[in-house]
């Protein structure tokens, strides 16, 4: 089975921000998501969210498996992926 991947549209503006050649690893990091949407070292996240990691920077992503969808929520630096001013950037 062979998943989609789909960018909430604030996920794909984290996407353009990032430097060419921090955005080509993650791009090859979210393409190999649609292969096998848990691979090793993926974490498990509150209310069904996961995470993998690309270097420093961080993927938060939902994966749908009814509908074979992984749907990329957010991409940032380590240090700021999970807070943003005191709340979730994914919610």
């Amino acid at each position: 089975m062979r998943y989609t991947v789909d960018f909430k549209a604030s996920a794909a503006k984290d996407m353009r921000r990032l430097p060419p050649e921090i955005r080509r690893r993650v791009a090859d990091r979210i393409d190999s998501l649609k292969e096998n949407p848990r691979p090793p070292g993926v974490e498990k996240l509150a209310e069904g969210r996961y995470r993998v990691r690309s270097g420093d920077f961080r993927i938060i992503y939902r994966i749908e498996d009814d509908v074979l969808l992984v749907l990329v929520l957010s991409i940032d630096d380590r240090k700021e992926v999970y807070t943003k001013k005191g709340k979730r950037r994914w919610e």
